[in-house]
């Protein structure tokens, strides 16, 4: 998913296009020849091979020399400006282009070292660009606003660069000269080297450990080896030992790497605190809220309703181990579905299954999606050497990927409605907005995906013809609440104890983040109040999470989601009305700030408000589900 476009960080964005949730590489069709083709995207509208890629990347790299002789000139009138803009934000799509396709080439199998060559080639072009662009938001601050105004009013076709020359002046106080900002940009790839570091080790390097399953599972003394993608398909099996065994494993094995990945994740909050510092802001999450000027009191307010939530989520808990017939409740008891199912999904059902209950957002969004269905756009099945997880991202111009691991249950059709919620948006920003407006930031970014997810449950329960397949709907539901909402604010509070403590000057280890993350697991899963048992060695998870190498992109899951809560229930109440309100924050793409866009929709995002509805739709839930177990059959 792309985040907004601004002068300052055009560049960032437009190679940073991949979500952090698969830092990886696409598989050739031949890696598995069990996987339709059909399922295996065809890149070919990027770029039809390697070579063509390489050319491009040389094509952007020689145009860097001919930006500079626009640098000096934006102060001689509002034709010189355009024609610098123009230039510049040619290369930046180039750009995006040429940095997308080398990351989703880089995400299917971590084994193929051309792949992370390819990668490690763009990412030097995206510090390249970025060095040879730096002067450009100094400069535009130095007009000031009456001249840029001015500018606007006498050349119209500097409107759809209106927004990016208004946000330049207002990042005036933190940006830093021309060559300061040159020196930054141009070490920006080896800044962020860290996520990579973090992907290659955990995803091609690391040694994993196999383990015989319990003789009482359903397949007792099978060997299998805990790579990322075989844990989360083993801590979902009902056999309890089966999901000790795995965890006891897999986060023993995460744990020996503590001090390695604290080291990698302490060099990604080191190098946010630094530049926060250069930049005039008071803490690191001030200066990532401020790109895309979101108020620190939307974070801080999230976390304090989320804490305030937690009797419900402990509520849930005490649910689940009632479902599960447990005795008593471990953190490897969160994972198992609560109502057991063998119904199978595959693909074309679940195609079939998302484009039904997206019905509520009319036939354009429909048929849109059902476009998508019809080619070649996403890479559907887990392989060798994949990455875990699922992510979408796209360019202007062309159409999105999405990378799935899809396993044919339930889950996976909820993942599929998810990543086509981002395709959507995706679709219908860059259809509504010119290029320079499209991209929408990452606080928008989960707004179209959790509400597919919402509109999915709700058409599966309309639908659901027993009890049991309605417990099965609410449960999921349920688990979608508490894994966006109270466990990405958990992982949020977790990023902003780390970076509070590195500001103060306090010494920052592996060790000191599981100390930090264990005390947060106990506080979220009610270990104090005798609710859930959470074992030691599994606070190792904080080392398993990629999202931590994007600094503070995690409580946007869960704003999005209260977000989404919101416009599913008006769309259910207020028909097409509502619908069209929803599809107009779509379209609205990166023409102006997250929050104003949502509160011209009627949402206040700095407000308890979405998040205390969010948590009183799970009260509801969780009633539901207690009413339909209280039934006799």
């Amino acid at each position: 998913m792309s985040g907004k476009i601004t002068l300052r960080r055009a560049v960032l964005a437009a190679a940073s296009a991949v979500s952090l949730l698969a830092l990886s590489v696409p598989a050739r069709a031949t890696d598995d020849p069990k996987v339709d083709p059909k399922y295996l995207w065809d890149l070919s509208d990027y770029y039809r091979t390697p070579a063509d890629w390489d050319a491009a990347r040389l094509k952007v790299k020689a145009a860097l020399p001919g930006l500079a002789k626009y640098k000096g000139t934006l102060a001689k009138g509002p034709a010189a400006t355009l024609a610098a803009l123009e230039a510049i934000y040619a290369v930046y799509h180039d750009l995006e282009r040429v940095g997308t396709y080398a990351s989703v080439i880089a995400s299917t199998d971590a084994r193929d070292a051309q792949a992370q060559e390819r990668q490690g080639l763009g990412d030097d072009l995206q510090g390249e660009v970025a060095a040879a662009t730096a002067w450009l938001s100094p400069e535009i601050q130095a007009l000031g606003a009456a001249k840029v105004d001015g500018y606007l009013k006498a050349e119209p076709k500097l409107a759809k660069f209106g927004f990016a020359l208004h946000d330049a002046l207002r990042l005036k106080a933190h940006t830093l000269g021309a060559e300061a900002e040159g020196v930054l940009a141009a070490l920006s790839p080896a800044l962020g080297g860290s996520g990579t570091t973090y992907n290659l080790l955990s995803n091609a390097d690391i040694d994993w450990p196999t383990i015989t399953l319990p003789a009482s599972s359903k397949e007792g003394g099978k060997s299998v080896k805990l790579t990322q993608a075989n844990y989360q398909k083993y801590r979902e099996d009902p056999d309890r030992a089966v999901r000790k065994a795995v965890f006891d494993a897999f986060w023993t094995k995460f744990g020996q790497y503590a001090n390695t990945m604290g080291s990698t994740l302490g060099t990604t909050v080191q190098n946010g605190v630094i530049q926060s510092k250069l930049r005039h802001y008071p803490t690191a999450v001030a200066a990532s809220l401020s790109n895309n000027d979101i108020p620190e009191g939307v974070y801080r307010t999230l976390v304090a309703e989320a804490n305030k939530g937690l009797p419900t989520l402990h509520r849930y808990f005490k649910l689940r181990q009632r479902m599960l017939n447990l005795p008593d409740l471990h953190y490897y008891d969160i994972y198992p579905p609560l109502v057991s199912s063998d119904a199978k999904f595959p693909i074309e059902e679940g195609e079939k299954l998302v484009l039904a209950a997206v019905k509520p957002l009319g036939d354009e969004y429909q048929k849109a999606m059902a476009d998508a269905f019809a080619h070649r756009w996403m890479h559907a099945y887990p392989q060798e050497g994949k990455q875990s997880g699922a992510y979408q991202t796209g360019v202007y111009g062309l159409h999105p990927v999405v990378f799935l691991n899809y396993q044919d249950n339930y889950n996976s059709v909820s993942t599929l409605a998810h990543e086509w919620g981002h395709g959507m948006h995706t679709t219908f920003a860059n259809r509504s907005q010119p290029y320079e407006l499209a991209g929408y930031s990452l606080f928008m970014a989960e707004i179209a995906s959790t509400a597919n997810e919402f509109l999915l449950s709700d058409y599966m329960l309309a639908n659901a013809k027993t009890k049991q397949e309605k417990l099965l709907y609410l449960g999921n539901e349920l688990e979608t609440i508490r894994g966006t909402f109270f466990r990405q604010t958990m992982f949020a509070e977790f990023e902003l104890a780390v970076h509070d403590a590195v500001e103060k000057g306090e010494p920052m280890s592996g060790k000191r983040m599981t100390e930090i993350y264990l005390g947060l697991l106990r506080k979220y899963h009610g270990a104090d109040q005798g609710v859930m048992q959470i074992d030691p060695v599994y606070a190792a998870e904080w080392a398993f999470i990629p999202h931590f190498y994007r600094p503070f992109y995690v409580y946007q899951y869960a704003t999005s989601i209260s977000a989404s809560a919101y416009f599913t229930e008006k769309i259910r109440d207020g028909g097409a009305a509502a619908r069209d309100t929803y599809l107009s924050v779509l379209k609205a793409g990166g023409s102006d700030y997250p929050v104003t866009v949502l509160r011209k929709a009627g949402l206040d995002m700095a407000s308890p408000a979405p998040y205390q509805a969010l948590v009183r739709r799970m009260d509801e839930v969780i009633t539901e589900m207690e009413r339909l177990l209280d039934q006799k059959d």
